[in-house]
């Protein structure tokens, strides 16, 4: 079933199952000459199931459809190899790209989250869905950049590099229409993941350096890639600069009771999901607290509010 947003243009929602986001918005350019999609929904039988039938539905052929990725994340791109073809174009940024088309970097980042307090279980790894239902196949993307332009019937988008909730995040924006196509970069409700488990990076400056690159264009309209469209793109973003800066004050009030690592302090704060107490999150949920955790304690460190001490095989953070 597709939703119609504009003559040409239309919204397939791809379920999640399973998955807090519920499901990813499909955005599906029809033009008589050539067709886009922005994103694709997981490499699963439901997602491939429900593109599958809006596709038929809108009577979109494949042999003379691009794929637009915004970001590296399994709901985003795994069904790339399902959808391109032979004629296909499939643009992404150069840094994502490379992350979708590498199988490495879990051992990494599990072994960083073990040092940070995260319990020893490869089921984090397992049960994480970039893990479960990620692009299988090589992809022979067309790399696209800051500033490049991608034209579809009365659209010319400019792609602008938003990183932090990925390291190559692209939304597209429309000058003349004033049109951004957010992808998880600014959602309407819900709070993008902000997340590493390393220590020589700053994903959440980078994100609030993107928020301030957004809030200097004209955006009438935000088409995110979960739940609804909206229109008030700045006073979101006010929003979630504060959501940050409320969530960096938590973590400064837990550490005013000591040396604490990581997976403890995430365990102490208060998260938007339907569980009465941490001991009952899914240790997916318990993986991406954590990682965002490390992500504000990276800012704060940069910031010089809190130090870190990698002296012992458990990393913590105290105030400075």
């Amino acid at each position: 079933m597709f939703e119609t947003i504009r003559p040409g243009l239309y919204r397939l929602e791809i379920p999640l199952p399973g998955n807090p986001l519920k499901a990813v918005n499909s955005y599906v350019f029809k033009t008589p000459d050539r067709n886009l999609i922005v994103d694709t929904g997981m490499n699963r039988q439901e997602c491939l199931d429900a593109m599958m039938t809006g596709l038929k539905e809108l009577d979109i052929d494949l042999a003379v459809t691009d794929l637009f990725i915004t970001h590296l994340h399994a709901d985003h791109s795994g069904l790339i190899s399902h959808l391109a073809t032979e004629t296909s174009k499939v643009y992404c940024s150069q840094i994502d790209a490379g992350i979708i088309n590498s199988s490495d970097g879990w051992e990494d980042m599990l072994v960083y989250a073990i040092r940070s307090g995260f319990p020893d279980d490869m089921d984090a790894i397992k049960q994480h869905p970039g893990f479960k239902y990620g692009v299988r196949k090589l992809i022979d993307f067309t790399i696209v950049a800051d500033g490049d332009l991608i034209s579809i019937g009365d659209y010319n988008f400019r792609c602008v590099s938003t990183p932090g909730h990925t390291p190559g995040h692209l939304c597209l924006y429309d000058q003349d229409q004033k049109i951004l196509i957010s992808g998880d970069h600014i959602l309407g409700k819900i709070t993008p993941n902000i997340s590493v488990f390393a220590d020589d990076l700053n994903p959440l400056q980078d994100y609030l350096d993107s928020l301030s690159k957004i809030y200097g264009l004209e955006v009438d309209h935000v088409f995110p890639a979960h739940r609804f469209l909206f229109d008030n793109c700045r006073g979101r973003i006010d929003q979630l600069r504060q959501h940050h800066q409320n969530r960096a004050n938590a973590i400064l009030s837990v550490l005013k009771k000591g040396p604490q690592n990581a997976f403890d302090i995430a365990s102490q704060l208060k998260w938007d999901l339907s569980y009465k107490d941490w001991d009952q999150f899914p240790i997916t949920q318990k993986w991406f607290a954590t990682g965002e955790v490390i992500s504000h304690l990276n800012y704060l460190k940069a910031l010089g509010q809190v130090k870190q001490d990698l002296s012992t095989d458990t990393i913590k953070f105290s105030l400075m």
